[in-house]
């Protein structure tokens, strides 16, 4: 598929940029909902540039988490390998400071790119290897990194420290990260405008602790009041009113997705560059946010470590001007897993082999009949029992306490007429279950670190 479709789609981007390869941003917030986003469907507040990004490009109602939590997510993500093969399958904490790291032969994003001549960076949170482990984001391909490399360290958003690079800075608790992390994006955006750049912004906002500066959350206090007296408590901190400290989380990455927009326009390289802008994984009920309250996961059933369709199906827009055409939308069932390819197809760097992952720059650019389909997704989930799950087409399949009994019911929803996957219509539909059940046997293979089945 891959030398079928990458001519047409080289010489559709190249008859508009020249001999430019384009830029790749790719922002990933950290536990945003379906429905925590105006342009899906969000009414007590408004996230207005993400809504101009959904206006101006490409809503993907069917794009899907890597994972339903941060690092298998993530890890899925940089290597176009879903949980079932990938190296990391799971939050496994390496102390005092990092996760199990990516190992050296894992083929990410950056280190394909580079190979066609992009300059990456890394801006927000990484999770998949502890500082200068192999699986540190300088050891897998980045140029530039400004972050957290620990997921625990990114549970509060005045941390202790950043890292710069390979440099540890200390912060002490006294600076909001957030807004470093994206002064930083801008700074390595701005100094590779002549170059072509793949930005990798995986912001923290709205993970764990909820918190901002608090003239941000002030107009957010008079909004909400009835939670004037409610806590939230999370590594180490109490914040009070959780509620009002979201909504001005989530305006406040709001504005820095807009200065990110803004300054492709002042340095007109906006219609050379793709804009992707997601989640990791579905909502969260930590630090006293109130998903429930805020309709974060919409019509979807399920949270954050779930495999029903909240805790995967997140909010996804892609954003190129004059390439994406204006105001569409896309039900192309896609994955976290499939960036890299895509990336691939459009760079015209070689996609890797072996990949789990389907590029759909196809999609992206209006040429839906060119677009590769798939039989299935695949997605496994090692804690709480053990969970598996698979869409295929309008079907949805999912089996719980897997770790107990590998054979376990099978549930099954028809997503077509039951997005809130509420009617199992497993009984109904057998030949649908064991063809799910066989996808199941098939996608997955046992890992030395994160063991499933044995």
């Amino acid at each position: 598929m891959k030398f079928l479709s990458i001519i047409p789609l080289l010489l559709s981007f190249f008859s508009y940029a020249g001999d430019r390869k384009p830029n790749f941003i790719y922002i990933m917030v950290d536990d945003a909902g379906y429905g925590d986003f105006s342009c899906f469907g969000q009414k007590k507040f408004k996230t207005p540039n993400v809504d101009r990004m959904a206006r101006e490009g490409m809503k993907l109602t069917n794009f899907y988490a890597s994972s339903t939590v941060c690092a298998p997510s993530r890890a899925s993500l940089m290597t176009g390998l879903h949980t079932g093969h990938g190296y990391i399958r799971g939050n496994k904490e390496i102390k005092p400071e990092g996760q199990h790291p990516l190992p050296a032969k894992a083929e990410t994003i950056p280190e394909v790119l580079k190979s066609t001549g992009y300059v990456s960076g890394m801006f927000g949170k990484w999770g998949l290897g502890f500082p200068r482990s192999e699986g540190d984001p300088m050891n897998q391909g980045f140029d530039r990194f400004y972050g957290l490399n620990c997921q625990r360290q990114s549970h509060n958003f005045y941390p202790t420290h950043v890292w710069s690079d390979r440099n540890k800075v200390e912060l002490n608790r006294k600076k909001y990260s957030h807004s470093l992390i994206a002064d930083e994006c801008l700074k390595f955006i701005r100094k590779n405008k002549d170059n072509p750049f793949f930005c990798y912004v995986p912001f923290t906002i709205p993970h764990a602790a909820m918190q901002s500066p608090e003239e941000r959350i002030a107009p957010w206090r008079k909004k909400f009041p009835e939670f004037e007296n409610v806590t939230g408590k999370y590594g180490g901190s109490v914040i009070k009113n959780p509620v009002a400290a979201f909504a001005a989380m989530m305006v406040h990455m709001d504005e820095d997705v807009g200065r990110i927009l803004g300054l492709l326009e002042e340095l007109k390289i906006d219609d050379n560059t793709l804009v992707i802008f997601t989640s990791d994984n579905g909502p969260h009920k930590e630090g006293g946010h109130k998903p429930d309250f805020f309709d974060s996961n919409g019509p979807l059933r399920g949270y954050k470590r779930d495999l029903y369709e909240g805790g995967i199906r997140v909010a996804t827009v892609a954003w190129w001007p004059g390439k994406i055409k204006p105001g569409t939308s896309s039900s192309h069932i896609a994955a976290g897993w499939d960036l890299l390819p895509t990336l691939c197809e459009l760079s015209g760097a070689e996609t890797p082999g072996g990949l789990d992952g389907v590029s759909f720059a196809p999609t992206l650019l209006g040429q839906k009949k060119m677009q590769k389909k798939r039989d299935y997704l695949y997605w496994e989930f090692h804690e709480r029992g053990g969970k598996q799950a698979v869409r295929m087409g309008k079907w949805k399949g999912v089996r719980l306490n897997v770790r107990k009994n590998p054979n376990s019911p099978i549930e099954l929803y028809d997503l077509s007429k039951d997005i809130g996957e509420e009617n199992n219509l497993a009984g109904e539909y057998p030949q649908i279950v064991k063809k799910i059940e066989v996808a199941m046997r098939d996608s997955h293979i046992e890992s030395d670190f994160f063991t499933f089945l044995k």
